[in-house]
This record gives C-alpha cells, structure tokens and sequence, in this order.
C-alpha cells in the first residue's frame, strides 16, 4: 500500500510556487527608485501571467481542431464547444490584464522601458501560434478550417449550419463558440492598441516596429466568412443561396 504521507507533493511542490516566483528579474538597478522597480516587476509578472494564460488558450484551441476531425464524431463536436467556451472567458482575462496595466505610471515605465533593450510583445511565439489558429479578416485559421471540413463532412454548407431552425445542433455552437472567440481575441487587440497608445503614443516599438501603428494594421475581426454568412440569416432570399 501506497504511503500517502510521503507521496503526495504539498501545494508548493504540486505548482512549481519556488520556481515560479524565482522567475521574476525586473533590470531596473538597485540604485533606482524603489517604485521603479516594483513597476518592472508589475510589468514582467502581467507579460509572464499572459504567456501562461495563452499556453492554454493554445492547447484548448489546438484540442478543437482535433475534436473536429472526422474520427472525434458528435462526442466531439460538444468538447469543442466546451473548449471554445473556457477559451473564449480566457481572452476575457488576457483582456483584464491588459487593462490592469494601464496602472502602470507612465514615469516609471518611461524610467525602465530602456531596460527591456529589443524585448517587444511582437516576438511573442504564443501570440503568433494564437494568430495562426484563429486567422484573421484576409485568410482563415485552422480552427475556422476545421469547422467547415466538419461541416461538410455533414452535408452542410456554413450557411446551412448558420441558417436558423437548419438542424445541425452542435455545428450551429461550434459556429456561436469561434465567433465568442473571434471577439474576445479583437477585444484584447483593441485593449492592447489603447494601452499602448496611451503608453508610447507615436514612439516606435521596442522591437523596432512602428510600435501603435503596427498594431491598427493588425487589428481585424477573425471569422469573417462566418460573419458575412451568418448575417445573410437577415435576407432569406440570399441565405437559401449563400454557400
């Protein structure tokens, strides 16, 4: 028999809380201000919260992609919806932070932001993994890919899956979840774009890109086949055509 008093990992064991916490290294000097250093941390500890918080917002979205596939079948057309749910409060937190920054004095974050040398959001893996699987205005994502091969593996056209009183149950979620998704990925955008706006007005980015204006190039709603088709519901004549 198992002895569990041995075993078992205590709270800090079980989550890393040692490791975790030791990862915070602001640059700041330790001759600087005390609050300058503590804004550094506040930054890193946000960015860092962030990664975490996408790393599942990644896994879950990559699961929807396989709980499409022909051999998940209807059990896994209501996991995906499950995981497009989860995924799309997650980007409402990735929100939230964004908007706790702007606590972030600017004079501080002026005092350290030398500090942070070429390091810029844009270098993001994550965010670029993120931006692959939901797409974008111009090209869809795997995630949109998946939905409509699943759809046509049902006979459906996306217009039929979004056609109100069409039955097909779980698609019609499917279609509801990427859109919540789609969404909550633009809001955390435009949070982004306000922040930094806000933050370095007309000043280029860390990374060397044109730092606001980079950002309104790439700020486009995800899904918009599913929208445009979604919206034909409106004009009967036109849904009875559409796709």
């Amino acid at each position: 028999m198992t002895d569990l008093t041995t075993t078992d990992p205590t709270y800090s064991d079980y989550l890393r809380v040692d490791t975790l916490l030791s990862l915070q290294t602001p640059r700041t000097p330790a001759t600087a201000d005390r609050a300058v250093a503590l804004a550094e941390h506040f930054f890193i500890v946000a960015h860092q919260s962030c990664e975490l918080w996408l790393k599942q917002v990644i896994a879950d979205l990559d699961a929807v992609v396989q709980a499409l596939a022909p051999e998940s079948g209807a059990e896994g057309v209501e996991t995906g919806v499950e995981l497009l749910r989860r995924s799309s409060d997650l980007l409402r937190v990735l929100h939230e932070q964004v908007l706790v920054l702007e606590r972030l004095p600017l004079r501080h974050f002026a005092e350290f932001r030398p500090y942070l040398g070429t390091a810029s959001g844009a270098q993001s893996e994550q965010f670029a993994r993120l931006a692959r699987l939901i797409g974008d205005g111009r090209r869809a994502g795997a995630l949109y890919e998946a939905f409509t091969a699943a759809a046509a593996r049902r006979g459906a056209s996306v217009a039929q899956v979004c056609r109100p009183g069409h039955d097909t149950g779980g698609l019609y979620r499917v279609g509801e979840g990427l859109l919540d998704v789609g969404d909550g990925y633009w809001r955390w955008k435009v949070a982004h774009l306000g922040l930094m706006s806000r933050m370095v007005g007309d000043e280029p980015g860390t990374g060397g890109s044109s730092g606001v204006d980079h950002l309104v190039r790439r700020i486009v709603l995800p899904f918009a086949e599913l929208r445009r088709l979604r919206g034909a519901a409106h004009a009967p004549e036109l849904a009875g055509s559409a796709g």
